[in-house]
């Protein structure tokens, strides 16, 4: 199982979100964002950080999906 975080650019696309200042506002690193854009892991701390930022819930940033073979 992985995950995506694909509905979380496409949410700050749909509000006209820079990272920068949501980094800045999350209290997070810019390096997140990278981890991200890369489907890699972030912690549950960083997740609850976004979500708060952005009043969102996290299965609004993130979902698992099945690994195919």
């Amino acid at each position: 199982m992985s995950v995506s975080y694909k509905k979380f650019f496409h949410m700050l696309v749909d509000r006209s979100i820079q990272t920068a200042p949501l980094a800045e506002k999350a209290g997070i690193s810019a390096n997140i964002f990278t981890r991200m854009r890369r489907d890699q892991y972030i912690s549950l701390e960083s997740v609850e950080k976004l979500c708060l930022a952005l009043d969102c819930k996290p299965e609004d940033i993130f979902e698992f999906k099945t690994d195919e073979t």
